[in-house]
């Protein structure tokens, strides 16, 4: 197993600290890691480490594990319609973000590190906080002075050094990239690490085993794209392996407040469209240039999907409306639901349709 850049080729040790090509800025990936084999998955592991054999670590690590995964795939009535749900807030720290820090924690104890870095909106850094303070780890955390005042709080208080950043979104990532070259300590970014991405595949072979099958449709939130990448490569590598016929359609949605993404599908672009920086309710996904972008634009492209966004009022009636059927999500999570109802008319009733709840609604007020 090894790191390359995706653009030049470049090698890198599985335990570099660059987050991204020293020589081209490229992003970096993770090669020679295993396929996927349903006769190696662990049944009596009830969280996503029951794919061991499956998920790229190395030599003699240990996963540093809390149960995550292996949450519930439930049918739910919306909008006149049988969909299902994906409760991936109901992983340890309330969203579907533990999937991939309990990969990088583990990766970060085998080599050595002490010291975390992370920014982020809430979500991957009481991620990060919360595990980081389970194994032992230190943790520093970037995060947008503006960020719900649950989330920050949950951070601080796991005893994770909490960096309040003024301004958007964009500002927090600025600050931690200086404070690991400053400090030379471990980016362990969920959006740049190739680890964290490796965890997102979990999610399909979940939805895999629950369904027996792949779904038709997966509509998910889609910021800088971790979660959709890499429930998309977990699909890619069941059809791989002959267990899928075809590959779902991937829906993104989106923020329309900050909706690189929903503008270039709209436009037919093949790269995000530059948009400003902007706050939204969904905050989660509040990232005006994903850093997977281009691939997420060949994913929807690829499977017939789309990139779709919502507004402010639709993402605060989809929360309320889905809330109201049993189910509490943060603005981010209810985002899926406000661009579901945009595009039920294009999907068959027959069709079965995921929604990926990835964020708990206890962690932003109403």
């Amino acid at each position: 197993m090894e790191i390359r850049c995706t653009k030049c080729a470049t090698r890198y040790p599985s335990d570099t600290r660059a987050w991204v090509c020293e020589k081209c800025s490229g992003l970096l990936e993770l090669f020679g890691i295993p396929s996927f084999d349903a006769s190696k998955i662990d049944s009596n592991n009830s969280s996503l480490w029951r794919y061991r054999a499956m998920l790229p670590l190395p030599d003699k690590a240990t996963p540093v594990s809390m149960g995550e995964g292996w949450t519930p795939l439930i049918p739910v009535r919306y909008s006149g319609r049988s969909i299902l749900c994906k409760l991936d807030f109901l992983n340890p720290t309330g969203s579907f973000k533990d999937r991939g820090t309990t990969v990088i924690v583990s990766a970060v104890q085998a080599f050595g590190v002490r010291h975390v870095v992370e920014d982020s909106s809430g979500n991957a850094a009481a991620s990060l906080a919360g595990y980081a303070a389970y194994s032992g780890l230190r943790a520093t955390i970037y995060a947008p002075a503006h960020a719900s005042p649950m989330k920050l709080a949950q951070i601080e208080v796991y005893g994770a050094e909490l960096c309040k950043i003024q301004g958007v979104r964009e500002k927090s990532a600025e600050a931690a990239q200086s404070a690991v070259r400053q400090e030379g300590a471990y980016y362990a970014s969920h959006y740049y690490n190739p680890f964290f991405v490796s965890g997102m595949q979990t999610t399909a072979w979940e939805i895999w085993e629950q369904l027996r099958r792949a779904p038709d449709v997966i509509v998910m939130p889609a910021g800088q794209g971790t979660n959709l990448v890499g429930m998309y490569r977990g699909f890619e590598q069941l059809a791989r392996g002959g267990y899928i016929e075809k590959l779902p359609r991937f829906i993104a949605a989106q923020s329309a407040m900050v909706a690189p993404l929903a503008l270039a599908y709209a436009q037919g672009a093949t790269e995000p469209v530059p948009v400003e920086p902007y706050n939204t309710i969904a905050e989660g996904i509040a990232n005006s240039a994903p850093v997977h972008g281009l691939e997420l634009l060949r994913i929807v492209r690829k499977t017939n999907g789309a990139a779709i966004a919502a507004t402010e009022d639709e993402i605060r009636s989809a929360r309320l409306k889905l809330a109201q059927a049993g189910i509490f999500v943060e603005p981010t999570s209810a985002t899926a639901m406000a661009v579901l109802e945009k595009c039920l008319e294009d999907i068959a009733p027959d069709e079965t349709v995921v929604v990926s709840l990835t964020g708990n609604g206890l962690k932003t007020p109403l």
